[in-house]
């Protein structure tokens, strides 16, 4: 039991790694969008294996709702990708400090 949960937390571990690699060095807004979402799912990976091997602690509720928010998330996020680059022509992060404000 105890092997099995360590294999799910370091593949979560790795795919928080890459998340957070995504966002310090990608300049590119949908780039960036992607990493943000693989730091959701290594969390969500956490989320359903320790629901998992701990009963009764509600991991899988958890991670249903963490799913939701996420697609969410992705929506307002690609609409205002979509508004920047209407605006700009570029979705580069570095435009878009005249936003301010």
């Amino acid at each position: 039991m105890g092997l099995e949960l360590i294999n799910f937390v370091i593949v979560s571990v790795a795919l928080l790694g890459i998340g957070i690699y995504g966002l310090s060095v990608k300049r590119n807004a949908i780039r960036m969008l992607f990493a943000i979402e693989i730091i959701i799912n290594a969390a969500n990976l956490n989320l359903v294996a320790f629901g998992r091997f701990i009963p009764h602690s509600g991991g899988q509720t958890l991670a249903l709702f963490s799913i939701s928010i996420a697609a969410a998330e992705v929506a307002v996020g690609l609409s205002l990708i979509i508004v920047a680059y209407r605006m700009y022509q570029n979705i580069d992060i570095a435009d878009f400090r005249s936003l301010k404000g």
